[in-house]
């Protein structure tokens, strides 16, 4: 039980440089039974991701991070705020489609301006949703198809190799139906030959019988007992 109850948790990575923020969006999906991973900025996500640039290597801080430790999670969702200083969410957004291993993660923006031009241009980005603070539970309920499609991908990814085994195993006896055990076939065709030669030299031994019944001494020698002598 405790294992899967593990296999189906969500994680989710929360972006927002303001605090009070963060802290209600880690309430909203605790509610909603999930791990949550704060950060306050969008350049601290991508170290968390194993995205971050050189260029910030050099004013490392350590990042409010929730665990403490970056290790390597699976993350199913990424929540971000739109306005923050330095790397904005649509910015954030961007690195993340553009990353091979990240861009099946879904991509969430949130912002307290409702600006329509800004909405569209997420969503074409590539963002599944696009929520108007203050976010409320019945929003982070609407994302948990979005989450639960990249469990559903990171199954099929580990089956994948079991499954290629199996066709391969299946190939493997296929063909041991189709191939006969050697030496059957090979029997079976000298067997049909020998016959067929048998039944040839039968034939050719009536031919010749007939033949020789045809030319017979009696048959192919002149008869000249009616003729008289001159």
């Amino acid at each position: 039980m405790g294992m899967a109850a593990a296999d189906l948790q969500f994680h989710v990575l929360a972006v927002d440089d303001s605090l009070i923020d963060r802290k209600l969006i880690e309430r909203l999906f605790r509610i909603s039974s999930c791990q949550v991973t704060t950060v306050d900025s969008g350049s601290k996500a991508l170290e968390f991701l194993g995205l971050q640039e050189h260029d910030d290597q050099n004013h490392l801080n350590q990042p409010c991070v929730s665990p403490s430790n970056q290790q390597e999670v699976e993350v199913n969702l990424i929540i971000t705020d739109y306005c923050m200083p330095g790397m904005t969410g649509y910015d954030l957004l961007k690195k993340i489609k553009e990353s091979s291993s990240l861009r099946n993660i879904p991509v969430v923006i949130m912002s307290s301006e409702n600006v329509p031009s800004r909405i569209t241009r997420c969503l074409e980005e590539g963002a599944e949703e696009f929520f108007l603070k203050p976010v409320r539970l019945s929003d982070v309920n609407k994302l948990k198809p979005h989450m639960m499609k990249t469990k559903c991908k990171n199954n099929k990814q580990q089956q994948q190799p079991e499954i290629i085994v199996t066709q391969e195993k299946q190939e493997s006896i296929d063909i041991a139906h189709v191939v006969p055990p050697e030496g059957s076939e090979s029997d079976n065709t000298l067997q049909q030959q020998q016959e067929q030669q048998s039944q040839t030299n039968s034939n050719n031994n009536n031919k010749r019988k007939s033949i020789e019944e045809n030319l017979s001494p009696d048959r192919t020698r002149p008869r000249f007992s009616s003729l008289t002598a001159v």
